[in-house]
């Protein structure tokens, strides 16, 4: 996601998206999260180097957290009781051992 937020969750416009998108194709992003208000942005980016990406547009922070954040579990997770699928992991025994 590329942009400013208020205090209250609004999602505010910035500058330089042609950049920050021809950015992150290069580093292989493939979903980009932008203010609905830089979709005229986009339209002066050339066809070809959109290509392979997807754009959501959304004007609050609630928009961004249903695009952003995934209900997939993670393979091997740290759950922050120290332990990762049962076992203690190498996190939690560092912290343990520390004084």
């Amino acid at each position: 996601m590329t942009g400013e937020i208020t205090l209250r969750g609004k999602v505010l416009p910035v500058g330089g998206i042609k950049e920050k998108i021809l950015a992150a194709k290069r580093a292989g992003i493939k979903e980009i999260i932008l203010c609905v208000d830089n979709e005229k942005d986009i339209l002066d980016i050339k066809k070809e180097y959109l290509k392979d990406l997807t754009f959501h547009y959304v004007e609050n922070m609630s928009e961004v957290l249903e695009v952003a954040l995934t209900s997939q579990k993670v393979k091997n997770a740290i759950v922050m009781n120290g332990k990762a699928n049962g076992n203690e992991s190498n996190v939690a025994k560092k912290v343990v051992g520390r004084k």
